[in-house]
């Protein structure tokens, strides 16, 4: 067994803002996976570090990834809790290992999503910017045939962000059209309860992480008042064992999980606040966050995999120019896997 690592920068078509800065780029770290004897299967997993967001957002990493290459022996045999203090690395990991063992051709399930029929139903997702800037991506995510829309909310004042999302409303009901806002934290408590209360007017379906993490007894009084169904995002972060999870749920009860693998640890670990969530009646879909269409294709393939009916978040892969191509494609508000369609990983090479 054979290990090495490539980074690669991905460039935006347009910055991408949030209520925790604007994004230009985003590098992405790629793991390979051989037999000596036969090197050319190779099992790609991609390490989607977030910076200033991901745990594993250190001066470390690329040391951690060299010496995982180095021994991967010591962490590729299903041995992914090792390197549970990096989530991003983990999954690379898992992804890469997973792949390996397909035959290297980035097919991880066998479901009919990945035979080219059933589509994924996906959120578009709307960026922060200025009003006409968001208003753009709005009307086209309508035209383009989206029945879910996340807007990004935090970045300019509220009372603008809020007339948007009222205009929307005028014109497409509930029952048409799903409205979800991501706040990334940016609130503080006291201005999240009178936040809650305007959206609910407008029958929001939900916001994720309304404060931020780490304020445990604010977070669980605004999931008990239930004024908007609340989503945890950036609270999952870093909390690794299973009995601080449990605590977690247990004492902020939200509505809601957002489950991103590339911050959780991958696979396993994501199942593991799943089935922590469904024992307590917590619902949950599945995010990407920010990976290219080689982490995005994992993803897709095992939220296919266990068949959830909500919209997913998975519609991240046409932000970039230099996005590898593949076989996803969207169409009508739906994520689709085309197995006629070939990747296309030269930049990599």
């Amino acid at each position: 067994m054979q290990a090495y690592w490539k980074k690669y920068t991905l460039q935006f078509k347009q910055a991408a803002g949030t209520s925790r800065g604007v994004l230009h780029t985003k590098d992405s770290y790629f793991i390979f996976l051989y037999d000596a004897q036969n090197p050319n299967i190779k099992g790609i997993g991609e390490c989607g570090v977030l910076q200033g967001l991901s745990i594993d957002d250190t001066e470390t990493y690329e040391q951690t990834l060299y010496n995982v290459c180095k021994q991967p022996q010591a962490f590729f045999a299903e041995n992914f809790s090792a390197l549970a203090a990096y989530p991003s690395i983990r999954f690379g990991v898992e992804m890469a290992y997973n792949d390996w063992k397909n035959g290297g051709k980035r097919h991880f399930f066998a479901t009919k999503f990945t035979e080219g029929g059933e589509g994924i139903n996906i959120n578009g997702l709307v960026w922060m910017g200025d009003k006409t800037f968001m208003q753009e991506q709005i009307d086209a995510k309508i035209a383009q045939g989206f029945s879910c829309i996340k807007m990004k909310i935090g970045a300019i004042d509220f009372e603008t962000e809020w007339k948007l999302l009222k205009k929307i409303r005028q014109h497409f009901s509930p029952e048409i059209l799903t409205l979800r806002v991501d706040a990334n934290g940016a609130f503080s408590p006291k201005e999240a309860v009178e936040v809650l209360r305007k959206l609910a007017d407008l029958a929001i379906h939900s916001i994720e992480q309304p404060i931020k993490a780490g304020q445990i007894q604010e977070m669980a009084q605004l999931c008990q008042q239930n004024i908007v169904p609340i989503a945890l995002d950036e609270e999952l972060l870093g909390v690794l064992d299973i009995s601080a999870q449990e605590k977690l749920l247990d004492q902020i009860r939200p509505q809601f999980l957002i489950i991103k693998p590339s911050l959780l640890g991958g696979f396993a670990a994501s199942q593991q606040w799943i089935s922590l969530a469904e024992a307590r009646s917590i619902a949950w879909w599945i995010t990407s966050a920010l990976e290219s269409n080689v982490g995005l294709n994992a993803i897709a393939q095992w939220c296919a995999h266990l068949q959830t009916s909500l919209p997913q978040g998975l519609g991240t892969g046409q932000l970039y120019t230099n996005n590898f191509a593949s076989p996803l494609e969207i169409a009508a508000g739906k994520l689709y896997y085309r197995p006629e369609i070939l990747w296309n990983l030269r930049p990599l090479q």
